[in-house]
Formats: structure tokens, sequence, C-alpha cells
């Protein structure tokens, strides 16, 4: 049994690194478990050349960036949440910045700032914008971690969150990926700071510790899920290089090649098509733009050609920055044939929370990419970088001041082992060879049927599959007999059990909104 620690954190991207700290600023005994490296997850995925950060450019513009985000998001986000996410969001800047040290990066000039490439994705004004690099957050944050003395364990999964029968949360069971172990961990409370949905996916433009299980353990402890059926497709390289975000500054320079005729052949309609185009990264079948998405779509795993043509009097700024990072990180130089096609992105709707990143579960809190209400069916873009940091500081200070009476149990030691002796007499096993068939097979139905074409036939025979897929997981917990199955089996289980899970309540929220919105499209 590992000591017990005030504040577990689940996950090591921008939100778990920032809650971790304004946990353990307030005084608490901070541990952050993540799947992957520190520093993991889609935060620092690594193709594309940072994260963009927005915020309102002065206390003036908050009230009309609140509003644009409800009107973005076509009535389906929380108020509440709202109203504290763009509150918070120029303190939580701020606090990056000038408090916590990271250097960030800004437009050139405050003329180049108002260049209609610095107008946020689906936005309709000039807001503030910030952009955060990898390398500066990571140095700066690994050094606060050490001199906070924050814990943390490296490639450790997430199985079950454990509770006090129907009380808070007394700590968690994980799985050392190295040692290939599971253990408890007690803990006062818990934040999870995992990532999104596209874990569920063939093509995601995330890394590979996004596992997207975390939602279905939460579902298991009690929480429940706001806007899952929503969430960001956008268009992503898959040569010369792969996995890499097509920056959507550059749609309004781009030239097709449309072998299955979707687009306009008038050059006026289609330059005209392609400049709204540029004002978005994700799908949406709101702005009447989707046929370029369409015509990607259609070309499938290949993908469809693309070569640039740029004005010879220089592009604008942001796409500068973009075209010489393409050319000095992958040696793509704008000359070269793309080939694009369309990834599973970011999530917009997740756990749901309350304006203090509460879940519904005592002593459970969450923030980041794993949660949703914030965003509706479609996000502004930087958003997503600026909900880390905002409900990351609220989860963390919150979690940190968690009424210890409550969330102390004397017989949380003894809760923990049976919870571990539990899995390992009743939990399904699955060898590697059927994890990743049922895997496999899990994320060719979801990008077959809950990407860009949705549909009552596509998603109910989605349904149907998962649900197969869910009988072939459980037939090895019912035909284990009583041999007590290794570790690594076990977690394999609980791992495919916990995404098929969520894949089952993604698909059934896509099938009860029968109306296109937003980043749900209909076909039907």
């Amino acid at each position: 049994m590992h000591e017990e620690t005030d504040v577990l954190v689940i996950g090591g991207g921008i939100a778990g690194i920032v809650s971790s700290i304004e946990a353990a600023r307030a005084g608490a005994n901070v541990t952050i478990a993540c799947a992957g490296p520190l520093f993991g997850g889609s935060s620092f995925y690594p193709g594309t050349w940072g994260l963009g950060l927005i915020g309102p450019a002065d206390e003036e513009d908050e009230a009309d960036l609140v509003t644009t985000i409800e009107n973005v998001g076509c009535g389906v986000a929380d108020p509440a949440l709202v109203e504290t996410f763009v509150h918070n969001i120029r303190p939580a800047i701020e606090w990056l910045e000038q408090e916590l040290g990271v250097p960030l990066k800004r437009p050139a000039s405050a003329e180049s700032a108002r260049e209609v490439t610095f107008i946020p994705c689906f936005d309709h004004a000039n807001r503030l914008w910030r952009g955060i690099t990898r390398e500066a957050f990571e140095r700066v944050a690994r050094a606060e971690i050490e001199r906070l003395g924050i814990g943390f364990l490296e490639r450790c999964e997430l199985m079950e969150i454990v509770r006090d029968q129907h009380g808070p949360v007394i700590g968690a069971i994980l799985y050392d990926r190295r040692k290939q172990e599971l253990f408890p961990f007690p803990a006062k409370s818990i934040i999870l700071c995992s990532g999104g949905t596209g874990g569920l996916f063939e093509r995601s433009l995330t890394s590979r510790d996004v596992l997207s299980s975390a939602h279905g353990i939460a579902l298991d402890a009690g929480c429940s899920l706001v806007n899952i059926e929503f969430m960001q497709m956008m268009p992503g390289l898959v040569s010369p290089a792969r996995g890499i975000v097509f920056n959507e500054k550059t749609f309004r320079y781009a030239v097709f090649e449309d072998p299955a005729g979707i687009l306009p052949a008038d050059r006026n309609g289609l330059s005209d098509l392609l400049e709204a185009r540029s004002g978005h990264g994700p799908f949406t079948c709101r702005l009447g733009d989707e046929l370029v998405d369409m015509a990607i779509d259609a070309a499938g795993a290949d993908g469809i050609a693309v070569h640039y043509n740029f004005p010879k009097d220089g592009a604008p700024e942001f796409v500068q920055t973009f075209a010489q990072w393409m050319e000095d990180e992958l040696g793509i130089t704008p000359n070269d044939e793309l080939r694009v096609a369309m990834y599973a992105h970011a999530a917009n709707g997740g756990i749901r929370i309350d304006a203090h990143a509460k879940t519904s579960v005592p002593g459970l809190f969450a923030c980041g990419e794993v949660t949703g209400g914030m965003h509706g069916a479609d996000r502004i873009g930087g958003l997503s970088s600026a909900n880390g940091l905002v409900f990351g500081r609220i989860a963390g200070k919150d979690a940190a001041n968690q009424d210890t009476a409550a969330s102390t149990c004397i017989n949380a030691d003894r809760i923990l082992k049976e919870s571990l002796e539990r899995i390992r007499m009743n939990a399904a096993p699955l060898d590697e060879m059927d994890a990743n068939r049922i895997t496999k097979d899990m994320q060719g139905t979801m990008s077959a049927h809950a990407m860009i074409q949705r549909s009552e036939e596509g998603l109910a025979t989605a349904l149907d599959d998962i649900e197969r897929l869910q009988r072939e997981a459980r037939y090895h917990g019912d035909c284990r007999g009583c041999v007590i199955p290794a570790d690594a089996a076990l977690a394999r289980g609980i791992r495919v059990s916990s995404q098929l899970k969520l894949a089952q309540a993604m698909l059934q929220a896509m099938r009860s909104r029968t109306e296109g919105l937003g980043s749900h499209y209909r076909a039907d």
C-alpha cells in the first residue's frame, strides 16, 4: 500500500500539471499518476508547433466572449460554467506568465494581432492571443514540481476510482505499466485530467497515452457525461508526414485534387468556399462550408492531394509561422504535395462538473478535455488550452481544501485492498491478441459511423457492434475458471471495457440527437 496522498491527479498534460501545482501551493501533498510520461497527453502532442491560447481582449470584452461561446456552442453549453470560465481566463494567463514564469508567444506587433488570421476558429473578433510552446512550459513547470515536492508516477494507469461505499472517494486502483502490477493508492481527493475521446478512433490528433478509458471508469464511480456527442474532427496530414494538424488558415491558399467531384467546379465559388473554411480548423455543419470536409473525408485513409499557392507578396504572419515550422521541423516545403485526411481531435463534451470543478461524486474533481459543459456543439479555437488552465487552477485549489472530515475513512486501507482483491477475483482478463483485436474493431466502428457521416442506420449498426464487442470482452471473465489471471491481462480487460463503455455512451448520445448541430452532422 502506497503512503496516502492528499490529492491524486490523474493525467500529465496542462490541466494535470496546473492542478497539481495549485493544490501543492495550497498546502496539499500531491501525486500525479499518468498513463504515459509526465508532460504527455494532447497538451504535448508533437504534431503542431504548440498551443494557441485566447481570452477576452479586456474586461469589457468578457460579455461578448461569453455570448459568442454560447452562440458557437448552439445553446448547449452550461451558462454558469461559461461565465466562470471566461471571467478567469485573463487571471489564469497572468498567473501562468507572471507568477509561474512561463514565457508565452505573442503576435509580432499590434498590427499583426489585428490580422484576420489571428481571429480564433469560429470567432468573429480578435481576442487576446498567446502561444504556449512545449519546451518553455515543461522547463518552468518541471522546476516548480520539483520545488513543491510533487510526486509523480509515470506510466501508471487508472483502473478504478474507489469510494467509501456511496460516499467520498478514498483512493484509486492503479496499474504500473512497466512493472505490470496493479496496486492501491489512497487519496483524500482525486482530480481527473486524463484527456478526451481520441483514443476510440483509428486516426486521431492525440498522443498514444490518451486512452479514453477514464470516462468509463468515472461513469462506474457515479459521474455523468454532458455533450459527449460533440467532438472536433480536423484535417490532418497523412503524407509526407503523418498526424500533423493542417493549419486551417492556409485553406484559402490550397489547391485540391477532388476525384469525387464534391467541391464546386466554378472557380469563384470554390474560392469563396475555401475562404470561408479558412475561418475554422474543426469540421462544422453550421456555417455552410462543410463540402470541404466532405471532399477530404471521401478520399479516405490515403487522403486528398493538396498543393499550396501562396501569394507572391507574402502570407500573413500566422501562416508564415506555420510554413516555417513545417519546413524546419518536418522538412516540408510550400511546394510539396500534401495528403490530407480527417482525424478525430478534441472532445467538446465529457464528464459533467460544476463551477468548482466538482463532479457528482464527493471528493472527485475533473478538469481539462475530459470534462464538458464549458463548450458546446462547436468550440472557439484556443479555449481548450484556456479550459485546462482555468479549471485546472480551480480543481487544484478546491481539491486541496476538500473537507478532510468528509474525505477521511478509517477503513480506507481495507476497502482499497478489498477492491484490488475483487478485481483479481472477478474482472474479465484479456490477452494481448484479443485486446488488440477488440480495440481495432472498436476504433474501426467509431471511425466508420461516429465521425463526419452520422445517420440512424450507421449509429444503430455501430451500437450493435459495440455491444457485441462488450459481450466478447465479458466472455473471458465468464470462462476464467479458478485461476487468477496476471495483472496485465486484468488491466487490458478493464481498459477495453472502459473504452467500450464510453464508445457506447457517445453513440447513444449521437443517436438521440437527431438534428445536425455544429460538429454533430446527421447525414439523414
